[in-house]
């Protein structure tokens, strides 16, 4: 079985992340959705919440797909889940240099890494979680660009 793993902070999971996840199972049979922890990130909905609402949202996939939490470095953690694969989105030119950079330092801790990078679909091109959270904070919409049950959890 061939097996990729998503890491992100997923704070909130947007319709792009459901998107390449939908379009990821094209390509392999598994998608470990994997939610990091981040100093860098102070999440408005703590992991175990994450990881639950993930898990509703990614139903609709059943058991091609699973939702877990980590705190260890990726490279171990993707050991661990039996794969060498790393599915990342890709929406702008920012967004691929900050991920080129994570591939090359991933790869230089463990070469057998492998990444695999897609371009989101034009609709979703648009969507980051740092903007859903940052309208919802304000007290707008968010129900076009995340899960029902995510608007719930951020209204």
């Amino acid at each position: 079985m061939k097996i990729v793993v998503y890491p992100g902070s997923f704070n909130p999971i947007t319709n792009g992340h459901t998107d390449l996840v939908k379009r990821a199972l094209n390509l392999f049979d598994h998608v470990v959705l994997a939610i990091g922890t981040s100093a860098q990130k102070d999440p408005r909905v703590d992991l175990a919440d994450r990881i639950a609402l993930c898990n509703e949202v990614l139903a609709e996939f059943g058991d091609s797909v699973s939702v877990e939490g980590f705190n260890n470095l990726l490279v171990d953690y993707v050991k661990s889940k039996g794969t060498g694969f790393i599915l990342r989105g890709l929406r702008t030119v920012t967004d691929f240099d900050y991920e080129f950079q994570m591939a090359e330092m991933n790869q230089s801790l463990d070469p057998d890494i492998e990444y695999v990078f897609l371009p989101t679909s034009k609709d979703c091109s648009f969507i980051s979680s740092t903007l859903v959270r940052e309208i919802a904070g304000l007290g707008g919409d968010i129900s076009q660009f995340v899960h029902p049950a995510v608007v719930r959890a951020y209204s």
